[in-house]
């Protein structure tokens, strides 16, 4: 994975503070691939309780990770019990790596 083990516990401690619940923090995509070079950072948050509002949740993960990384693009995928479960979030939880 190309991340470093800082950068993974800091990934957690932001999704935790901001969605203010424990969560399962898993990567998944291009940045499993210690061969690849560049490329965003594919994250799926899961999460145990509803989430009011998703989009900004995703969007405020999605931005402190993003400086966290040097400005690289990070898409924040959410599951949830009151979210939809579509075929990406599978491939999320299946090839993803926790952190």
């Amino acid at each position: 994975m190309r991340l470093s083990n800082h950068q993974a516990a800091e990934i957690v401690k932001l999704a935790r503070q901001i969605t203010q619940r424990p969560a399962v923090v898993r990567v998944f995509g291009s940045r499993l691939d210690d061969h690849a070079k560049g490329g965003d950072l594919d994250l799926l948050i899961e999460l145990d309780e509803p989430v009011a509002n998703p989009a900004l949740l995703s969007a405020q993960i999605s931005a402190k990770v993003s400086r966290l990384i040097d400005g690289r693009k990070v898409d924040v995928l959410l599951t949830a019990p009151n979210l939809l479960r579509l075929p990406i979030h599978d491939i999320a939880i299946s090839e993803g790596q926790p952190l």
